[in-house]
């Protein structure tokens, strides 16, 4: 079209799309079926089973560990079997994990189709009728009612009363007027475009007759499908570290295994002797069952979660919530209770209460359910509910003084009248309406303090209401006198109120360095009205936090990437303008989290790192695009989130440290010894090491209870990792603290053996001693790991009862091997006396004291 069509005349609609008030004919429908397609959304392209399974070994550390594998079953001489059906088994379970994750994207557009409503009362030809409103077509006239859905874009021709709820496709919180004859401005949003009837809105009053001006794809909905399947897929952060830890371990792996099979063969070893050594090595490395451990460290976030309300989708997405820098928040149900409540009533001294409260229930097409429920307009729903409270027996008052005459709400007047039969026989007028055009039909002679109040109630971004009434001794013949000649008798402000928890939530969040931010469809006085009583924006802001999306369109993108940061609140925007906020905040390195219940809010859910969708009040649309779901819709279960998603990534960095440190002693080991020549390891006993001190501790150091101060240190950012804040160095001394251990006590075996002269039990006694050192002392080190610098005796060593149950299972565990006969044989280790088991104890523990002096000495001059 030449224009946007909210600012064509009825007229130019109608030649434009060569269409009357009759509608089409059959032949011209049928030909723009042909022309237009069916009026749905088109299926995204949706990948087989086999394809999304296979996509799930690119990751570089599965293809380490399938070569791994193979090269472990290629030179095998029998033990080596198990260790690879080991790592395949985990990489398998991995794969299976993120085929299940699958599908966001294809999910949100099914919800989106599915949204469509079923059928259409359409004018062909003259004949009202009902279709499939798939069969819709551009240039068919809809007709509209209360309770409709509305089936395609619509321009409306004809209006009377009519209103409707556009909250998923807008943001706004109450209803909207429509009116075919209203004048929009250029560029104004979609809530602001009053002639003009959206897919998938709500006819809550009056009726309407528009035609259809675009379908399917074409839509507004449509084309937050398109940006929804457009959308990129956001690359977690946790995602982003394991990645960075691939290649970290990649090219330590290959170098490490590398030059230890160039020893081998100068030192005249056999080729494929080096190779197994340089395998074992390899194996010894690699962490296999971290992506696994990784897995269930998430998996119990996301339980533990569950039981706080938020219910995560994606399991990365707990991790994300940790690292969170930005909150985009919507308003409406999330920071609010998304339901009018009335907030003040002011009577003056010209008002009456009780008056005021009759007027504001009898002025009113609410409707009591059987059951008690309240249905009708948000807004006089409240005014009942309002009464309720008052103790206001609406149905007991309406049986007995019934209505019997009314003027509908009319958009022109902006009024509302009720006549109600006495029981003296007098009718009482009830009013209610737009205070600037009800106050000028009553009998006041001074209104200053009236117009006043009202002022200031609008200011605090109520919704204002006055009442007014009058006693009638009988109907006029004319009921439009019926307005005429009133009394005042109060005002009423309404607002949607914040959550009475939100206010501390958003305290919590500034608290922890993250910064909440406000985007709405909803207006900007009320956005702005509710962020100060929230608390995001505060008293003391000096600057103008507040942006329209009219603003926003007229920045260009290097202005608003400038910019972005003073703003706190976004108002009357659109799906565009919040992927646009989402990517702004991204592009400066932040972590975003945004919130939605909306069809409007799913493409910003995609984009955001973490998408929050809402569970009560959400479309399904947003929840099929969310990352997480709250089953509270509460803001402040998203602060709750963000602290658990803060343990999870400090529990996944303690078992990282845990794990790496231990891999990181077993390949110093191995290579010293190496380049000594000595035996020291057999690939059966890293394969035990690794099976038994690998998995219960590093699974355990998953549920460690958060440490204090949290939730008072600054987001860690996009570019942190596993190694940040001292994880790296201490995994490095750490691991050489334990290779040096074992390898002193294995040299100590050497030069003290208790089997003096007998070369095949001192080796025996040597390796058996080496063996049970790298495995105790890996298991007093997963206490160290509780916290890089805290002492564990001040977090407490003991709290953590899985942890501690996990620790004696290794234990025993690995004891058995030594102590219990016939697995010694199948080991090839030799049972050890009391003072080898106390040399064996001793440099074990001493792991244990050695880092706590390193952390004390961190503390008290690193300032650690």
């Amino acid at each position: 079209m030449e224009k946007e069509v909210y600012k064509q005349t009825v007229d130019e609609v109608m030649e434009e799309l060569d269409s009357g008030l009759d509608g089409l004919s059959q032949a011209e429908v049928k030909a723009r079926l042909e022309q237009y397609g069916y009026n749905e959304l088109a299926a995204g392209k949706k990948k087989s089973l086999l394809v999304k399974f296979l996509e799930q070994f690119k990751d570089l550390m599965i293809i380490i560990l399938v070569l791994a594998a193979v090269l472990s079953v290629v030179t095998s001489r029998g033990h080596e079997w198990s260790d690879a059906a080991i790592i395949m088994l985990v990489v398998i379970i991995n794969a299976i994990f993120g085929v299940y994750q699958e599908g966001k994207a294809e999910a949100a557009i099914e919800a989106l189709k599915e949204m469509n409503s079923p059928a259409a009362h359409v004018k062909r030809a003259g004949q009202v009728q009902e279709i499939d409103s798939r069969d819709l077509v551009p240039g068919d006239i809809v007709l509209l009612e209360a309770g409709n859905i509305v089936p395609a874009d619509l321009r409306l021709l004809e209006s009377a009363s009519l209103k409707m709820e556009e909250a998923a496709l807008t943001g706004e919180s109450v209803p909207v007027e429509k009116t075919a004859d209203a004048e929009v401005a250029d560029g104004a949003p979609l809530g602001d475009r009053l002639n003009m009837a959206y897919q998938n809105a709500n006819v809550t009053y009056g009726r309407g007759l528009g035609m259809v001006v675009a379908t399917g794809m074409a839509t507004e909905v449509g084309k937050i499908a398109s940006m929804i399947e457009a959308a990129d897929e956001t690359e977690t952060p946790l995602k982003a570290n394991l990645n960075k830890l691939s290649k970290v371990l990649t090219w330590a792996i290959l170098g490490i295994a590398a030059i230890t099979f160039i020893v081998h063969l100068l030192r005249g070893g056999q080729i494929l002797e080096g190779l197994l050594v340089a395998v074992a090595l390899a194996v010894a490395a690699i962490p296999e069952g971290l992506p696994a451990i990784v897995t269930i460290v998430l998996a119990m976030g996301t339980q533990l979660l569950a039981k706080q309300k938020a219910i995560v989708r994606k399991l990365p997405a707990v991790e994300t919530l940790g690292s969170t820098d930005i909150i985009a928040s919507d308003k409406t149900g999330t920071l609010t209770m998304n339901q009018m409540t009335v907030e003040e009533l002011w009577t003056g001294d010209l008002g009456d209460a009780d008056l005021s409260l009759r007027i504001m229930n009898f002025a009113n097409d609410s409707k009591i359910s059987n059951d008690g429920q309240l249905l009708g307009d948000p807004t006089e729903t409240a005014l009942v509910k309002y009464g309720q409270e008052q103790a206001f027996d609406l149905k007991a008052e309406l049986a007995a003084t019934p209505r019997i005459a009314e003027l509908p709400f009319d958009s022109d007047r902006k009024l509302m009248t009720t006549v109600h039969q006495m029981a003296d026989g007098r009718l009482f007028v009830a009013t209610k309406g737009a205070p600037d055009r009800l106050l000028e039909r009553c009998l006041i002679d001074d209104r200053s303090e009236i117009v006043a109040v009202n002022s200031q109630l609008a200011q605090q971004a109520l919704r204002v209401l006055m009442m007014a009434y009058k006693w009638l001794d009988e109907l006029p013949e004319d009921l439009s006198q019926l307005e005429e000649d009133l009394q005042f008798a109060g005002l009423v402000g309404m607002i949607d109120p914040e959550r009475p928890e939100a206010g501390e939530a958003v305290a919590t969040a500034k608290k922890a360095g993250i910064r909440p931010i406000m985007i709405t469809g909803d207006h900007q006085d009320t956005a702005e009205a509710i962020a100060k009583r929230l608390g995001i924006i505060e008293a003391s802001d000096q600057e103008n936090h507040v942006l329209t999306g009219q603003q926003l369109d007229e920045l260009s993108q290097e202005a608003f990437a400038e910019q972005v940061g003073q703003y706190l609140v976004y108002a009357r925007v659109s799906p565009e303008h919040k992927v646009r906020i989402v990517k702004a905040w991204q592009n400066q390195e932040k972590v975003v989290a945004m919130t939605g219940d909306g069809v409007n809010d799913a493409p910003a859910l995609k984009q955001a790192d973490i998408g929050i969708g809402m569970g009560i009040t959400g479309t399904e649309v947003s929840k099929g695009a969310a990352d997480m779901v709250l089953a509270d819709d509460n803001f402040a279960t998203i602060i709750t989130a963000v602290k658990a998603g803060r343990k999870v990534f400090a529990n996944i960095q303690k078992t990282i440290q845990y794990l790496l440190s231990a891999n990181t002693a077993e390949v110093l080991t191995i290579f010293t010894a190496t380049l000594m020549g000595w035996d020291v390891l057999l690939p059966v006993h890293l394969l035990w090491i690794n099976l038994v001190t690998d998995t219960f501790p590093a699974i355990a150091l998953g549920l460690e209870p958060d440490e204090p101060g949290m939730m008072e240190e600054a987001p860690r950012g996009k570019k942190a990792n596993f190694f940040s804040g001292g994880v790296l160095s201490s995994t490095i001394y750490q691991g050489i603290l334990q290779a040096a251990l074992t390898l002193g006590v294995y040299g100590l075996a050497l030069a003290y053996p208790v089997h003096a002269g007998q070369p095949d039990l001192m080796h025996a006694d040597a390796l058996t001693m080496a063996f049970a050192t790298l495995g105790l002392i890996q298991l007093f080190h997963a206490f160290n790991v509780k916290s890089i610098h805290q002492s564990i005796f001040k977090l407490g060593a003991f709290k953590n009862k899985t942890f501690n149950g996990a620790v004696l299972l290794s234990f025993v565990l690995l004891a058995m091997v030594i102590a219990v006969p016939g697995m010694n044989d199948i080991f090839h280790v030799s049972n050890l006396d009391a003072y080898q088991w106390a040399i064996v104890l001793v440099a074990s523990f001493s792991i244990l004291v050695i880092v706590e002096l390193v952390k004390f000495f961190q503390r008290k001059f690193l300032k650690l």
